[in-house]
């Protein structure tokens, strides 16, 4: 995605339009040329590329274009990394020691690299060079770091990406979201779901899967402060919403006024029709790192408990639930399991009005000891539901014990 002050909207009125590059011949001309120039300094410092960047943007007018596209290659195809015989500030204080030995002049630092060179040689078992050491002395600066890897897209893909990643910097500052998904296949409102759950968005959904469901999302701007963060979340659910065949959503944002720097209100819309293309793979299972640490876990267990990631949608008057994890036994016993993490009190009463509103007499909810239900107003007396407390991660032990 694209930081802000690369980002281009246009304002009329409340409704806000991110702007859109068409996939013509010369926009196709600027990315070829720009993506040339990254494959041209692979190998090199960030410094050169810099400079060779700098010098494509000239004096344009569509610098900030220019600017953008090479910002997306930086970020998401390519690497630069610090190349050094040893660690530059470990290196430093090597060189420097050793020069203090005796006086500065251009034949001694010369020595100084001999020397240290054959040292290192001998210390890491495989040659160093002079000139290594002298690049290395410094390559912790980014400037100074080396492009190591570039995977270049196609022209046109990166002028999707660019296009995607504009409208994406629409919702950094979002202070409500509703979104429509109509009537799709069941598969993808699965996966729609799950994206919800991975980019942890507070989201209240209502529906069912026979006529599409209307997901409700709290954005950065609704909480006590305005939160990029948690609009970068937002923001990366859009790839994901890509997948899905039908749709419609609108916003409402907070922004800043140019002129008087005052906070005033925006519109957005955006529905299956836009002709943004995802780069997210379709299907592709991502957890959050509490739940893939609880699959590694449950992996090296001995059971005949089988964890599948591809759950059922529990139907609830009015929403659906869609649990994290389904767990089936050889004897056709089956639970459905919900962890419960880090979310704020209106989300938890929610939440737990859900599960009193399933009745699901196989569901396990694993709970973190860390949040504090009381204050919330959940009481967990009248919860219809096996209950797994945890603190900081999930043992497969402690769900196999309610099982039983």
């Amino acid at each position: 995605m694209l930081p802000t002050d690369l980002l281009m909207h246009r304002q009329n009125g409340e409704e806000i339009t991110p702007k859109r590059l068409k996939i013509d011949k010369h926009n196709l001309e600027i990315a070829t040329d720009i993506i040339t120039t990254f494959q041209e300094n692979l190998g090199n410092i960030q410094a050169a590329l810099d400079r060779q960047l700098q010098e494509l943007e000239g004096d344009s007018p569509d610098y900030r274009l220019k600017r953008g596209l090479a910002y997306l290659l930086r970020s998401s195809f390519c690497e630069f990394e610090i190349v050094s015989p040893l660690e530059p500030p470990m290196l430093r204080e090597r060189v420097f020691a050793l020069a203090a030995q005796s006086a500065p002049s251009p034949q001694q630092s010369h020595q100084v690299l001999e020397q240290l060179a054959l040292q290192l040689s001998r210390e890491l078992d495989k040659e160093v060079f002079p000139e290594q050491i002298r690049t290395g002395l410094y390559a912790d600066l980014a400037e100074n770091r080396i492009m190591t890897r570039f995977e270049p897209p196609t022209p046109e893909a990166l002028l999707h990406r660019y296009n995607l990643s504009q409208v994406q910097g629409v919702f950094y500052r979002a202070s409500h979201l509703t979104l429509n998904a109509h009537r799709n296949v069941p598969g993808e409102y699965k996966l729609l779901f799950r994206y919800l759950k991975l980019f942890q968005l507070m989201a209240y959904i209502e529906g069912d899967a026979d006529h599409g469901f209307t997901i409700t999302v709290d954005g950065p701007a609704s909480l006590f402060n305005p939160s990029t963060r948690y609009g970068l979340a937002i923001a990366k659910l859009i790839p994901a919403l890509l997948h899905v065949t039908k749709w419609s959503l609108s916003a409402i944002l907070q922004t800043r006024d140019f002129y008087t720097n005052n906070w005033k209100t925006g519109r957005f819309t955006l529905n299956s029709e836009c002709g943004l293309v995802s780069h997210y793979p379709p299907g592709k299972p991502y957890d959050s790192m509490l739940e893939a640490a609880f699959v590694e876990r449950w992996n090296a267990t001995k059971t005949e408990w089988v964890l599948e990631r591809e759950v059922d949608l529990i139907p609830i008057p009015g929403s659906v639930m869609i649990p994290d994890f389904r767990l089936v036994h050889p004897d056709g016993r089956v639970f459905l399991l919900e962890i419960v993490g880090y979310w704020r009190p209106e989300y938890l009463q929610k939440k737990f009005s859900q599960v009193r509103r399933a009745q699901s007499d196989n569901l396990i909810l694993a709970i973190s000891e860390r949040l504090n239900l009381e204050k919330a107003g959940v009481k967990m007396n009248d919860v219809p539901a096996r209950i797994v407390w945890f603190k900081d991660k999930l043992l497969p032990r402690d769900v196999l014990k309610v099982m039983d």
